[in-house]
């Protein structure tokens, strides 16, 4: 994957691994997030053997069968939104990209109509 320079400093963790699970790309923030378990020495780590159960078992499925996955957390007092979803090259899977960003204890919520077809 062709690292990008807007991602570098980007706010939000971005970790990207392979579809083994292999982690190839972290951003400033992601290493920052991960500092205690190694922080940007991770990559070249398998990402599988960072998360205990049931997360471990999560992720291998969404390796076997390429599916997002969000949820929020809260750690210490700071509540995130994980988006995890695969990535694509020419149209062949190639692994998982994670988002992790903090969130509002409150958040605004819209709904918004679609516009109608014309």
């Amino acid at each position: 994957m062709k690292k990008e320079m807007w991602t570098k400093e980007f706010p939000a963790a971005i970790t990207v691994c392979n579809t083994d699970g292999v982690i190839i790309e972290m951003n400033e923030a992601a290493a920052k997030v991960f500092e205690k378990d190694g922080g940007a020495e991770l990559m070249g780590k398998n990402a599988l053997d960072c998360h205990p159960e049931p997360a471990r078992t999560k992720m291998r499925q969404m390796l076997e069968n390429p599916a997002p996955n969000a949820y929020t957390i809260e750690k210490d007092g700071q509540k995130k939104l994980i988006y995890q979803c695969p990535w694509y090259e020419n149209n062949e899977f190639r692994g998982i990209v994670e988002l992790s960003f903090p969130i509002p204890d409150q958040m605004p919520h819209f709904k918004r109509q679609a516009a109608p077809a014309a």
